[in-house]
């Protein structure tokens, strides 16, 4: 019997998943996927080796980094958010670029797709961000047939986007019971942990993503504070401690300075690693 959906959205768990669905509806996203982040999608495609006619699911797909990309392959894809505003980011992006895909709102832990539903299924920084790690695993593994591929990318503990969850994480409300922290999933002991089993043919890559359109490390907070929804949040906590508003200040700003590569008197070079894990959905003995 087919099964869809993950966990009971019911109660508390409805209310978490407003809250991310409004954080991610802060700022401007698709404005940092396209202008800050651009390349991911496309080397996560490439890794995946997406073909035309395949049927691709993007998970937590924003406003398309990967599935616009996918489409572009000539794959048929599926691009499913949280967040509609992205998704309507997503739909005018994919327009201007001539790609035809479907959209559709859809909880990474409760994905409404029938089981061995696509040929691939594909995350950029997205699904890392679902709060119950195992239960999103578990759904990539269940909407993608026997042999074939899941392509996950999200930032390591370790690297530049981690460490700004760690530096912001002193001036984050406490998340609820359960909920784990995003960068775990770029931590390959984590990730194949979660996959388990239920997958052959691992391939586990850690690259970076250089980034040095900021002149100053004062460019990079503001734009992330006014634009990256989980900053966005963190600043919106602190807003009626001043105190505390210039510590988190300070703290962004260190956080580039100690990852900071370019030369003196030249706009920041930072160097953002992400985990890059491949594999193949195992059949129903696991072979």
């Amino acid at each position: 019997m087919t099964v869809i959906g993950g966990v009971d959205a019911a109660g508390a768990g409805q209310a978490l998943k407003d809250k991310h669905r409004a954080m991610w509806a802060l700022g401007d996203y698709p404005a940092v996927a396209a202008e800050v982040v651009g390349g991911l999608g496309p080397a996560l495609v490439a890794a995946a080796g997406v073909r035309p006619d395949e049927r691709v699911l993007d998970v937590a797909a924003g406003s398309g980094n990967a599935a616009i990309p996918a489409a572009l392959a000539g794959a048929r894809v599926v691009a499913s958010d949280l967040t509609p505003q992205l998704l309507d980011a997503g739909r005018r992006a994919a327009a201007e670029q001539g790609a035809d895909l479907d959209w559709q709102e859809a909880d990474a832990e409760a994905l409404p797709f029938a089981d061995d539903s696509f040929d691939a299924v594909l995350s950029c920084v997205g699904v890392m961000f679902a709060p119950h790690h195992q239960v999103a695993a578990d759904e990539l593994v269940r909407v993608c047939r026997p042999g074939g591929r899941i392509a996950l990318l999200s930032w390591t503990p370790t690297g530049f986007i981690g460490q700004m969850f760690a530096a912001m994480r002193p001036f984050a409300p406490t998340p609820p019971p359960g909920v784990q922290p995003p960068p775990l999933w770029g931590d390959e002991e984590h990730v194949r942990a979660l996959l388990g089993h239920a997958v052959t043919d691992v391939e586990v890559q850690r690259r970076t993503l250089a980034v040095d359109r900021f002149a100053t490390p004062e460019e990079f907070r503001d734009y992330f504070a006014s634009r990256y929804g989980p900053t966005i949040a963190v600043y919106r906590a602190v807003a009626d401690d001043p105190a505390r508003v210039a510590a988190l200040d300070a703290a962004l700003l260190d956080l580039v300075r100690r990852f900071d590569t370019g030369p003196a008197g030249w706009p920041t070079r930072t160097e953002w690693e992400y985990l890059l894990v491949t594999a193949r959905v195992a059949g129903p003995q696991g072979s």
